[in-house]
């Protein structure tokens, strides 16, 4: 059987899964880099492997979330992905349901206060 600790960790894991999305689109207002962007999150406390990034970074450009360019002029190439027009859209549509999401979970949980 799996001690609460496991379980935890399990759930926060799902949990992650699903605002990831919004967390990435926070970060490109302005162009990142794969790395730089893994830095960023890991920095606001959203620590974030380069082997869920990457795949999550090509999903999103398909869907046209996100724009990419390469630059070719340092040291080694690198790919910049900035948020387009609709990325900017989603997300705002993504940050108002997440409000809401913490409203009705607030609610139902008297605010985190044990019962």
């Amino acid at each position: 059987m799996e001690t609460p600790e496991e379980i935890v960790s399990g759930l926060t894991q799902e949990l992650r899964r699903g605002t990831i999305v919004m967390c990435v689109l926070s970060q490109l207002a302005e162009p990142q880099y794969g790395y730089s962007l893994v830095q960023r999150l890991c920095e606001a406390g959203m620590p974030t492997e380069a082997g869920t990034l990457y795949p999550l970074l090509r999903r999103l450009e398909k869907q046209g979330l996100l724009g990419s360019e390469w630059e070719t002029g340092g040291a080694k190439p690198r790919k910049y992905y900035a948020i387009t027009p609709m990325g900017k859209e989603v997300y705002k549509r993504l940050c108002a349901q997440w409000q809401e999401m913490e409203r009705v979970i607030g609610h139902m949980t008297d605010g985190g206060e044990e019962k």
